[in-house]
């Protein structure tokens, strides 16, 4: 185990980030997905219930056509389960905020349920890592439910119009699986293989080579949980496995690895064409496919616990401020709140800068629009689905840019019921957006993290006691060609998941100094150790056994 001291090099308090908070990035691969199927989750209900001259309930049936937005980098075995889980929590916040709505008339316990709602909701999809698009959209659906004229009565037929367009936005999502089966599984293997291409182009030391390492282990980390979340083995899945091998082995020696080859088998698996045949070293590495290592849902709990406090308690208190003004529509601030919190106090900075610009430039948006929407029910119907479509094009570039398309759309979902006056909801809507993120980025401020430390200190020890594991298999005779395989990839998760922590915690406040040094040195002699591990399983070119030794001491 590693005896270097811990270093203070992480001050308690650091400067909030400006620079880049707008910068535009490369849209998503698959941006065209969640932006078509939401807009064919959404069109017939809408449509159909314009037809009925039930306007008035598309804010139900939008409720269900959202889920449309989730599981879509999910191989379609595990997507058809994920989105039912969806469409379930959906239902079950829905249910709770229209039986809360229709017992009282405190605008103040409703914000208090729409609060621990959204606690709940961002709790629970961090720890499931359900999204894009995460917790917003089922707080944003759940939010509004909670101030909508409601009784009794109405709350079983208000499900059920929510639950049969979730039955509806399932099947979009499905249908897909028709023309290209394996599609997401090739995607995630060629992100794996394109990561592990640039981390062999930085020849392990260059420029860079430690971010471009951690995003190439983290992306065959993905690419593994993608495969083994499908079903029965199949050919191309076998095929697809070699591959992510092949990039576990660009990864442990990157100098060996030729890159242009990875980047060529990454651009072969667009379409639905054959997955190319890349053979691995030896015939015995097959018997290595289809071995992962998984964190059970209960382990991923517990670090987020300072999350669910800071979205409770910012939540709530943004609902509050805004009645305190006396905003019509204390859900917004709320919804812009829970919007805000991510992994730490800088991230959340960000997107509260994102989600203020966003929404002020979606509002004008909305002025330029009103009179087209306000053509007739039609004109309205189409103007939100052309936004919804427009958010899902724009939101993989910068999450201010989506909001921009977001904005209008909330606005014009207000007026399904009955058109009202374009100033007072833009008023409103700006006022309700600057009170959540201030109120909101202070309930982050105040509700420290100080276990961020302790977490990396703990994803220290679990990246050293997978080392020493898999160097004492390393030092047997004959070791066990699966338990060894089964090391490589624990140590290999245990890495990236101390990177991961460790960034994560590098950007909160008020904690005790991390100890940064005794993080890459861990990262060091692991990496030492999975170069050394694929030597020995006949991956990588043979060497002598004393170097093969010290490759795997720390």
């Amino acid at each position: 185990m590693s005896s270097a001291p811990p270093t203070p090099s992480t001050p308690p308090a650091r400067r909030l980030p400006l620079a880049g908070v707008l910068r535009l990035g490369r849209p998503s691969e698959i941006w065209f997905k969640p932006a078509l199927s939401v807009v064919a989750a959404i069109a017939p209900p809408a449509f159909t219930l314009l037809a009925l001259g039930r306007l008035d309930l598309v804010m139900y049936a939008m409720a269900g056509s959202l889920c449309a937005l989730y599981a879509h980098n999910r191989p379609y075995a595990a997507r058809a389960r994920v989105l039912v889980w969806v469409v379930l929590g959906m239902l079950g916040g829905v249910g709770v905020a229209l039986v809360a709505a229709s017992l009282t008339g405190s605008a103040v316990v409703l914000v208090t349920v729409g609060a621990l709602l959204a606690a709940a909701q961002k709790v629970l999809c961090d720890a499931t890592r359900v999204g894009p698009p995460g917790n917003v959209v089922l707080t944003f659906v759940s939010s509004a439910s909670l101030f909508a004229p409601q009784t009794l009565a109405q709350v079983p037929v208000h499900l059920a119009l929510a639950a049969a367009t979730g039955a509806w936005a399932w099947l979009v999502c499905m249908a897909p699986a028709l023309v290209r089966p394996h599609g997401p599984e090739r995607r995630a293997t060629a992100a794996a293989l394109r990561a592990a291409a640039g981390y062999a182009e930085t020849g392990g030391t260059g420029e860079g080579h430690a971010r471009a390492r951690a995003a190439g282990y983290a992306a065959v980390q993905a690419a593994w949980q993608s495969l083994l979340s499908t079903s029965a083995p199949s050919r191309t899945r076998r095929a697809l496995e070699r591959l992510v091998v092949r990039a576990e082995v660009a990864l442990a020696a990157p100098t060996q690895a030729e890159a242009g080859r990875l980047r060529a088998w990454a651009g072969s698996l667009r379409g639905t064409g054959p997955v190319p045949e890349a053979g691995l070293p030896h015939e015995a590495a097959d018997e290595l496919l289809g071995v992962a290592a998984a964190r059970p849902l209960w382990s991923r709990l517990g670090p987020l616990t300072p999350l669910a406090a800071r979205t409770a308690l910012g939540c709530a208190l943004a609902g509050y401020a805004s009645l305190a003004l006396g905003i019509g529509r204390p859900y917004w601030a709320l919804v812009t709140a829970a919007s805000l919190y991510q992994a730490n106090i800088a991230l959340t900075w960000s997107r509260a800068v994102q989600r203020v610009v966003g929404n002020v430039v979606g509002v004008l948006v909305f002025l330029a629009v009103v009179p087209l929407a306000h053509l007739g029910p039609a004109a309205l119907v189409l103007c939100c689905l052309a936004f919804s479509f427009g958010a899902e094009v724009l939101i993989s570039r910068n999450y201010w840019l989506g909001s921009v398309c977001v904005t209008p759309m909330a606005l014009l979902i207000t007026e399904f019921a009955g058109y009202q006056e374009a100033g007072t909801l833009m008023t409103e809507r700006v006022v309700d957006t600057v009170v959540g993120a201030l109120v909101g980025f202070v309930a982050a401020v105040a509700v420290t993290n100080r276990r961020a430390g302790d977490r990396v200190v703990r994803a220290l020890a679990a990246a050293d006691r997978a080392r020493e594991h898999t160097a004492r298999l390393l030092a047997e005779p004959d070791p066990e060609p699966m338990a060894l395989e089964s090391a490589r990839r624990g140590l290999a998760a245990a890495l990236s998941d101390l990177r991961a922590t460790a960034d994560a915690a590098a950007g909160e406040w008020w904690q005790r100094a991390l100890p940064q040094e005794r993080v890459v040195l861990a990262e060091q002699s692991g990496h030492r150790t999975l170069a050394a591990t694929a030597r020995r399983q006949g991956l990588l070119p043979d060497r002598d056994p004393a170097t093969e030794t010290e490759d795997a001491r720390p």
